[in-house]
C-alpha cells in the first residue's frame, strides 16, 4: 500500500541505507523495500533477504525458556543457581529475572552507568568492534566475564537491560533441557515452524544470499571510516542478539507466538506482563498505540553495527509487521531520527489495518 511505502521511505530519508518490509493482516500480505542494496548501486534491498537481526533473538530465547518451564524443567520464580553450580550465581536469581532484565548482572558488552561512566566489556562498538567482529566467543566465557564484575544491583531490586541475562539463559537451557541451546531451539521452534532461513547459534560469520550490505561508520584516529560489516560473528551475542533471519521467518515466528501456538496461555500471559521503565515483559515489549492501533507486542533488534530488525504483532497474532534495516554512509547518525521514523511506520500500519478491508 502507498502509505506503507511512504513510511518505509522515511527511514531512507533519515539516512538508513535500506529497508525491507513485510506486513501481514489475516491472509493478506504486503511486501516492499526502500533504499539501496549496497553503496554505489541502485538495486533495492531484496524483500526476502537475510539480515543480522540483533536482539529479536531474545524473544526466541525467552520462548524456549518458557517452554522448559511449561515442561516442568524449571520454575519461573525458582532459583537457577543449582542448575549451574560452577558459576556460583546469586541464589536469588530466577528465570523471570533473566528474561525481564532484573537480575542486576553486569552487561558483558559494556555498561553505561547513570553518571555517564562507561565500564567496558568485550569490544562492541567503534574501531575495536570492527577489528574484532569475527572473533569467536563461548557463552561460558561471556558469562564468566560478566560475573567478574560487580553486579549493578541486588537481584530483583531494579531494572537494567543486559545481554548477559540471555546468554546465561542459553547455559540454563542446556543444563535443564535435552541438548544444547541450538539443538533445542531447532527442535522445538525453528523446525516445527519451518524457519529454514533463521540461525541463532554457532560461529556463523557470513550472511547467506540474497542479502543487502550493511555499513558501519566509525572514527579511526581523526578520520571517519565506513566499513562493510556484512560479515560478523554470531557467537558474540548467543541467545541475546546473535540472529540471522528474514522478514518472512520473523513473521511466522511472532504470529505463532502471539496466537498461542508456542506457549500455554498462562505463560504467554506472564510473558506479556510489562515491567521496568520501558514496559518490558519476558522477552517482549508492550506498547499501547491508542487510537493508532491499540495494544501491540514487539521486540526490535540491532546488530553491533550495520543492521537492524523490527518485529511487531497485534495481541492475537493476526497482524504482523517485520522489517530488516541496513545502515549506509550517512555523515550523521540515523539513530537520532530512528524513533520518529519507527513511530510513523508502526502507527501507519496498525492504524490502517484497524479499518475493514484495508489491504
Amino acid at each position: 500500500m502507498h502509505d506503507f511505502q511512504a513510511a518505509a521511505d522515511t527511514f531512507v530519508a533519515a539516512g538508513f541505507g535500506g529497508l525491507q518490509l513485510r506486513v501481514r493482516h489475516g491472509h493478506e500480505e504486503w511486501t516492499g523495500s526502500s533504499g539501496i542494496r549496497e553503496l554505489g548501486a541502485t538495486e533495492a534491498p531484496p524483500v526476502d533477504g537475510r539480515f543480522w537481526a540483533g536482539s529479536v533473538a531474545k524473544t526466541f530465547t525467552a520462548t524456549l525458556v518458557l517452554q522448559l518451564i511449561a515442561d516442568g524443567r524449571l520454575e519461573l520464580d525458582g532459583p537457577i543457581a543449582g542448575h549451574l553450580p560452577d558459576l556460583k550465581l546469586d541464589a536469588r536469581i530466577t528465570p523471570r529475572m533473566l528474561l525481564q532484565h532484573t537480575s542486576g548482572l553486569f552487561n558483558y558488552t559494556g555498561e553505561y552507568l547513570p553518571d555517564g561512566t562507561i565500564v567496558a566489556g568485550i569490544p562492541a562498538t567503534g574501531k575495536d568492534w570492527v577489528e574484532n567482529r569475527l572473533r569467536s566467543y563461548t557463552a561460558q566465557e561471556l558469562v564468566e566475564l560478566a560475573l567478574s564484575h560487580e553486579a549493578r544491583f541486588s537481584p530483583g531490586a531494579d531494572w537494567s537491560y543486559s545481554n548477559t541475562n540471555y546468554t546465561l539463559a542459553t547455559l540454563l537451557i542446556a543444563a535443564v533441557g535435552d541438548g544444547t541451546y541450538g539443538e533445542q531451539m531447532h527442535r522445538r521452534i525453528l523446525e516445527p515452524l519451518g524457519l529454514h532461513d533463521t540461525v541463532l547459534d554457532g560461529e556463523v560469520t557470513d550472511l547467506p544470499d540474497p542479502h543487502a550490505v550493511g555499513y558501519y561508520r566509525y572514527q579511526d584516529g581523526d578520520e571517519w571510516t565506513i566499513a562493510d560489516v556484512s560479515r560478523q560473528n554470531l557467537s558474540m551475542l548467543l541467545g541475546a542478539g546473535g540472529a540471522i533471519t528474514t522478514t518472512r521467518d520473523l513473521q511466522i515466528f511472532f504470529a505463532a507466538l502471539n496466537s498461542g501456538r508456542l506457549l500455554p496461555e498462562h505463560l504467554l500471559a506472564e510473558m506479556r506482563k510489562p515491567g521496568g521503565p520501558i514496559d518490558y515483559g519476558l522477552g517482549i515489549f508492550v506498547q499501547d498505540l491508542g487510537d493508532d492501533g491499540g495494544l501491540v507486542y514487539h521486540h526490535n533488534g540491532g546488530a553491533p553495527g550495520g543492521y537492524g530488525a523490527l518485529m511487531y504483532s497485534s495481541p492475537d497474532g493476526s497482524t504482523i509487521l517485520t522489517a530488516g534495516l541496513t545502515m549506509g554512509d550517512a555523515p550523521h547518525d540515523p539513530a537520532e531520527f530512528f524513533p520518529q521514523a519507527l513511530d510513523t511506520l508502526v502507527r501507519t500500519v496498525f492504524r490502517t489495518l484497524k479499518r475493514p478491508s484495508s489491504m
